[in-house]
């Protein structure tokens, strides 16, 4: 038995700071992976990079903290939780700070997506521990419930809080903000009681596998709409004859299933395995894992590309965007609050599934409002559908996992369930990104191609230059870049009509894949319990 589960510890003096302090860490660490949807636009202009390498950022900014959250929480038991979430600290705001500070895009990789990203998977699983090393047993469901909230409202408030000081001041305040409050935090670390360490040995073939395997599958989606699924787009290097996608994902599962066997191997032969795999037999922890692995990869998806439709396609500032968003934030953080209070009894089945419909009929509304007319208003009413659906889920999942397994094993739960959300936000963003900036290269290509106010010779040079990838622009980029390349006017009308078309094409299909995943979520729902856990 861990040592954080060994029953109630005593509860220290000055308990009241304890929950502000964990809560705002969680905040702080969901909150990197929604803050700068609504800027993408401005830090894209700003380190001269595309949309596509502000997607990069974001999913490997989630993919490490997916691939490394079991690993973070089992340095924890080596070192101490408290000295582990110090240190995931330290790390995370070295991050911020280089983010901050980043001149161009691989910066910005390393500062936000890898070194914040190994900072939360050390803080993140330390969050649980720590919860209930300093509250007894019979005060630990509230406590867990408020640090969920925490990250709840982290989602709602991040498109505000980023459009808000991207507009005003600079996306970059709100990297500089986050290290700002991490050096509070560790100011007052101590008063929150430790949860001692073990001696136990690190599994490091077993964190080697999982990272290499997760990776690889990720990286693999998110560089699909470059190299092609299965048959290599133009430009791309060949193994034996198809895409380096396929082998990328093909080698990832196999990976994944090695470290599964290794895992299975050393619970078998009393080692210490990285994974408690019996745990994956448990249909109701499996069936909440999958809800939360579907709910990230549908919401960081439409995350994505409903900022793509306000900032680039219309053209509103960050603030304007972040605005547009908030229908649901605030839908969300009602339903996430005032489900389990008004229907303490209520089926989590029938509610998962009510918010998984939710989500449907304001996705496909979205996908059927892409039209050229359309305006901001088309966000307003699926906004509002998502975070009902959001919050209808939120109030469900947690403690569909941490009711499923004994108390003892609550932190692994907490891993696992880490593991799922930053697994599926990684997914989502490079799944949904992926597929819009394929369709928009093939729907561009094809637009020009076939528009006889389009020059033959034009048309030649946009085939040649555009065949490995179109960016995601808006109306004013694109006439400045053909104006500066001396394109006549009638052909830049031609061209900005072209992709103005091809971008609410990429869009739709977008949206049309989060509906099929989203209704893929609702066929995989048997598997949450129709009973809440007090029946």
């Amino acid at each position: 038995m861990s040592a954080d589960s060994r029953g109630p510890a005593p509860t220290r003096t000055g308990t009241g700071l304890i929950l502000p302090v964990l809560g705002a860490s969680q905040f702080l660490m969901t909150l990197d992976s929604s803050v700068m949807n609504v800027s993408m636009a401005s830090v894209a202009a700003d380190l001269d990079t595309t949309i596509t390498g502000i997607q990069t950022a974001i999913t490997l900014y989630t993919l490490v903290m997916a691939t490394l959250m079991i690993t973070g929480g089992k340095i924890g038991t080596i070192l101490g939780r408290r000295q582990t979430f110090a240190l995931g600290l330290i790390v995370y705001a070295i991050g911020s700070t280089t983010t901050a500070l980043a001149p161009n895009l691989p910066v910005l990789l390393v500062g936000w997506s890898f070194l914040e990203g190994v900072g939360a998977a050390l803080i993140m699983p330390a969050i649980v521990a720590l919860v209930a090393a300093n509250f007894p047993a019979e005060r630990r469901p509230a406590a867990y419930g408020l640090i969920a909230a925490a990250g709840a409202m982290a989602v709602a408030a991040g498109p505000l809080i980023g459009g808000a000081v991207t507009t005003f001041a600079s996306w970059r305040y709100v990297f500089a903000g986050e290290a700002a409050i991490v050096a509070a935090i560790l100011l007052v670390l101590r008063r929150i009681a430790d949860v001692p360490p073990q001696r136990v040995r690190l599994d490091l073939l077993g964190s080697a596998l999982s990272v290499l395997g997760l990776g690889l599958v990720v990286f693999g989606v998110l560089r699909s709409s470059e190299w092609g699924w299965v048959l290599p787009r133009p430009g791309t290097t060949v193994l034996l004859g198809l895409s380096p996608v396929f082998w990328l994902i093909l080698g990832g599962l196999l990976v994944t299933y090695a470290f599964l066997r290794w895992e299975t191997h050393l619970s078998q032969t009393d080692g210490r395995p990285l994974l408690d795999v019996t745990l994956l037999r448990n249909r109701q922890l499996t069936g909440g894992l999958t809800m939360f692995l579907a709910q990230f990869m549908i919401q960081a998806g439409v995350f994505f590309a409903v900022p793509l439709f306000l900032s680039v396609v219309l053209e509103l500032s960050a603030l304007d965007t972040g605005i547009r968003l908030l229908p649901l934030s605030a839908a969300l953080l009602v339903a996430a609050a005032g489900i389990p209070k008004m229907w303490p009894h209520a089926s989590p089945r029938l509610v998962v599934r009510i918010g998984l419909g939710a989500m449907l009929v304001g996705i496909v509304i979205l996908a059927a409002g892409m039209d050229p007319g359309a305006n901001a208003g088309v966000v307003a009413i699926p906004m509002l559908l998502m975070g009902i659906g959001l919050g209808a889920l939120a109030s469900q999942l947690g403690a569909i996992t941490v009711s499923a397994v004994p108390d003892d094993k609550s932190p692994e739960v907490g891993g696992l369930q880490n593991t799922a959300t930053n697994l599926g936000a990684s997914l989502g963003t490079a799944l949904i990104g992926s597929v819009l900036i394929a369709t928009l290269g093939t729907s561009v290509l094809a637009g020009i191609e076939g528009n006889p106010a389009v020059p033959a010779s034009v048309q030649a040079q946009a085939t040649t230059e555009l065949s490995g990838g179109v960016p995601f622009l808006s109306d004013t980029q694109l006439r400045a870049a053909l104006d500066q390349a001396s394109v006549p006017a009638a052909t830049t009308d031609a061209v900005v009509e072209v992709n103005a078309q091809a971008r609410l094409d990429a869009l739709r299909v977008a949206f049309a894949l989060a509906a099929l995943l989203t209704a893929g979520a609702l066929l995989a729902s048997g598997r949450i319990p129709r009973l809440p856990a007090s029946a």
